[in-house]
């Protein structure tokens, strides 16, 4: 690394994080040099722009990374278990966007405004945290740093896209069955998502938790190398098709006030704060998409405990979330 340009590989292009990944390479001026995109079988030969130039997809093989320096991955868990070691194996750092190594001890876990010294342990595979994880650390992380943290309890308010393209586009097919007074046809998720709410993302485990919540609990401790760190979170999914919100209360080991929350928030990097309730001024959803920072708002006192602030939380859960963290996490790598 510390060149000019790089052969970068992005495996999943097609998807919806894959998509946002070659836009903020674009974007960011990221130094490409040689560029593969590669897919399942049945994307084969879709053609994609970078900078300009009309690239084909690859199909996804575990010869696929010769001469490959730089991978980024959102091609879902099971291909990162497959296909990320042959990519190690031909000499490329992988940054996974999966959940398949985020919990590996040898696998860093980095979010780049929280842990930027992390990336340097890496042996070969640096993973990226869930998109809900991010924005929260990002916001948590300069209250860590003063005061501590003990307790976070959040709630997750995710936009379909979360889920993938084929949800984002049920949602729009149901709200016009709906709207039209047609059956409404589901077919991604278990339930209607059209004007409902649904309160379970991933499986339930044994404890009565989902997959999901249980990624913010203990990517939440690894990120901040903090394992005395309790996190009680609630993940719903909402029928928004950009940007996840969060209502996030935590329970530090000093006292701070919300005026010191802000104002440590106000120089924090990849925040904006957006907090004047007076003047109907907060974070929402429909503003956030298609942008970069972490809006937060709504910061205050919890009545119930006397060290205790809530606050709520929202970003782009495909930019800062996925494909955005990914390449801030590239571009320190080649630093």
């Amino acid at each position: 690394m510390g060149r000019d340009k790089y052969y970068l590989a992005i495996m999943g292009a097609t998807g919806a994080v894959g998509n946002c990944m070659l836009k903020i390479l674009e974007e960011r001026n990221f130094p490409v040099g040689n560029l593969k995109l590669l897919a399942s079988e049945r994307s084969v030969g879709k053609k994609l722009s970078f900078k300009g130039k009309e690239y084909t997809v690859e199909e996804l093989k575990e010869n696929s990374f010769k001469g490959v320096e730089l991978v980024l991955s959102s091609a879902g868990a099971s291909r990162s278990k497959q296909f990320v070691p042959h990519a190690v194996k031909a000499g490329a750092v992988v940054i996974d966007n999966t959940s398949f190594f985020r919990m590996d001890p040898v696998v860093p876990l980095v979010v780049p405004e929280v842990n930027p010294q992390d990336i340097k342990k890496h042996k070969g595979i640096i993973a990226n945290p869930n998109c809900s994880t991010i924005q929260m650390v990002v916001a948590l992380a300069p209250i860590h740093r003063k005061v501590g943290i003990k307790r976070i309890v959040v709630s997750t308010y995710q936009s379909v896209s979360g889920a993938g393209q084929a949800h984002i586009n049920e949602l729009c097919s149901q709200t016009k069955q709906w709207v039209n007074g047609e059956k409404v046809e589901v077919a991604q998720f278990p339930f209607q998502i059209a004007f409902n709410l649904i309160p379970q993302i991933d499986v339930f485990l044994d404890n009565g938790y989902t997959k999901e919540e249980m990624k913010m609990v203990n990517e939440t401790r690894k990120i901040f190398g903090d394992t005395s760190i309790q996190v009680n979170a609630t993940c719903v999914r909402v029928p928004v098709f950009y940007a996840h919100s969060e209502s996030v209360t935590v329970e530090t080991k000093e006292k701070i006030s919300p005026q010191e929350v802000r104002e440590l928030l106000s120089i924090a990097p990849g925040v904006v704060i957006i907090d004047d309730p007076s003047k109907q001024k907060y974070p929402m959803p429909f503003d956030a998409g298609g942008t970069d920072p972490v809006y937060v708002g709504r910061i205050r006192d919890d009545v119930s405990s006397s060290s205790g602030i809530s606050m709520w939380i929202v970003a782009d859960n495909l930019r800062k979330g996925a494909a955005l963290n990914a390449v801030q996490i590239a571009e320190e790598l080649i630093k």
